[in-house]
């Protein structure tokens, strides 16, 4: 019975620094309003539509599938008409940690 509180306090730490992402959202929004917008609706306060068929990144975020992996993937896999974006490792970071703002601020 003593290792309960311990446990419980384990996993709460394990699961508040999986919630951690290593990207700076801000950045990464600024990078997607840069090389991302012209496809996709990126913020709230984007002028114009998306491309027909292109989800914006509120709906990105809002998928059930959709993790730091599964956009990491997405983003380092060929897949026409989107472009090799060719992103360094902390623009990636940065890119998937503003579309998963997006799950928590909606």
């Amino acid at each position: 019975m003593r290792f309960l509180p311990v446990l419980g306090l384990v996993l709460i730490a394990g699961t508040a620094s999986a919630q951690t992402l290593p990207g700076d959202p801000a950045n990464g929004r600024a990078l997607a309003q840069r090389d991302c917008a012209g496809c996709h609706l990126v913020s709230d306060r984007q002028n114009g539509p998306a491309a027909d068929g292109v989800p914006s990144f509120a709906a990105i975020a809002r998928m059930p599938s959709t993790t730091e992996l599964s956009l990491r993937a997405f983003m380092r896999t060929p897949h026409p008409p989107m472009p090799d974006l060719a992103l360094s490792r902390q623009d990636m970071d940065d890119v998937v940690s503003y579309i998963l703002s997006l799950r928590t601020s909606r």
